[in-house]
């Protein structure tokens, strides 16, 4: 989703109201603070939480060895079975298991009279349920039912977790993009360059005056052009996706309504009336019959052509490094999983060496420099042809 109002700096986190409006354009994006670095504690009841407060990366979770005494969401993932203490950031960097487990039976175990593993999945339970909750809110919010959606996993960690995430919110599929604990960095490298332009213009749409509404959509064109020449996009390339703040005569909030391309005329008058009904009705499930509609705001998006997918998949599979080329299996290892009764022995795959159309069945664990994916029992996952891996849960995983 995208906004063009939001609040910077809040004083207090979430809290309309308490920080600075910019009318800009930005995604809404959803923070419910459930990272690998996450606090694992004790409240006053004696009840175990998970975050929002973090270790951060120095000195990060008690695994790293950089002086952390607290245990963390990377540590219980460790004791677990789903990180390999040698081939952290593609063995570059090793974890220390007896610092994990010192952390969580020091803090947590041992005040509640329960064994290390025991309380470690419960720390990767409670986080689990902390991002499902917070997905089903914010889904609700929205009017959506969450079974129709799939869950992409992005970042380090979001991997490691996502599948039991999918289960809480019932859903049938996870897909795991290759790279995805740099995911942002690579949003970044291939995302198309692209602006947003906006001009102030108040007139109701039969009153409309077109050629100064044609001339408004002309200046931001040649300016969102002249912006993009200067990252390499040649004019001709650009894609143009003219939008609007409508409302009816008398409310006091629009709604962003998507615009056919101009120029415009008093022949699109009710054209642009029914594209702003549409908009309406999606929001509110209903219009307002024989009001008249006004603009505020005219808005235009300017994009250059897109990254092509196929190619960005294939340089990051092209790197040097463990397993490139060899068996897709390179060995298996005892991981913690509650459906089979506890550690189970589980193969492990290099996710470089899975081929398009390569297809296995859980459980698993698939490997990669930059995060790890699991795969639960009853599971099959699959690679598509952008090398992503998608998880079928399926009716055998649905539920908690």
């Amino acid at each position: 989703l995208v906004t063009y109002s939001f609040e910077a700096g809040r004083v207090h986190r979430f809290k309309k109201g308490s920080g600075l409006p910019l009318s800009d354009a930005a995604l809404v994006v959803i923070v419910c603070g459930a990272g690998g670095g996450c606090i694992a504690r004790l409240d006053r009841l004696g009840l175990m939480k998970v975050g929002p407060d973090s270790a951060g990366a120095a000195p990060g979770p008690a695994c790293y060895g950089q002086g952390g005494e607290e245990p963390t969401v990377t540590d219980a993932d460790l004791l677990l079975g789903y990180l390999n203490a040698e081939f952290f950031l593609g063995g570059e960097m090793r974890l220390d298991v007896a610092a994990a487990r010192r952390a969580v039976e020091e803090k947590l175990a041992a005040p509640l009279g329960r064994d290390a593993v025991a309380v470690a999945w419960g720390i990767h339970d409670i986080v689990n349920e902390n991002m499902a909750s917070a997905a089903r809110v914010h889904i609700a919010e929205r009017g959506r039912d969450p079974r129709r959606y799939a869950l992409v996993a992005t970042g380090g960690a979001g991997p490691v977790h996502a599948y039991r995430v999918a289960k809480k919110l019932q859903l049938k599929r996870v897909l795991c993009p290759l790279g995805s604990g740099v995911a942002s960095t690579i949003g970044l490298l291939v995302a198309p360059p692209q602006t947003d332009l906006v001009h102030a213009y108040v007139a109701r749409l039969d009153e409309m005056d077109w050629a100064r509404l044609n001339a408004i959509y002309d200046g931001m064109s040649r300016e969102a052009a002249a912006l993009l020449a200067q990252v390499g996009v040649p004019e001709e390339a650009v894609v143009f996706q003219p939008t609007a703040d409508l409302r009816y005569v008398g409310q006091g909030f629009e709604v962003v309504t998507p615009l056919p391309p101009g120029p415009y005329g008093p022949q699109h008058a009710p054209v642009l009336a029914k594209a702003f009904e549409e908009a309406y009705r999606a929001l509110y499930e209903r219009t307002v019959p024989g009001l008249e509609v006004e603009g505020l705001n005219w808005r235009l998006r300017a994009a250059g052509p897109p990254t092509d997918a196929t190619r960005v998949a294939e340089a990051l599979r092209s790197r040097d490094g463990p397993g490139h080329g060899g068996a897709a299996q390179r060995g298996e290892r005892p991981v913690y999983f509650p459906e089979l009764g506890g550690f189970a022995s589980t193969a492990v795959f290099d996710r470089y060496a899975l081929r398009p159309g390569d297809r296995f069945a859980g459980p698993a664990i698939v490997e990669e420099r930059e995060s790890t994916v699991v795969v639960g029992p009853d599971q099959t996952f699959h690679v598509d042809p952008y090398h992503t891996l998608i998880i079928e849960l399926g009716e055998a995983g649905r539920g908690a």
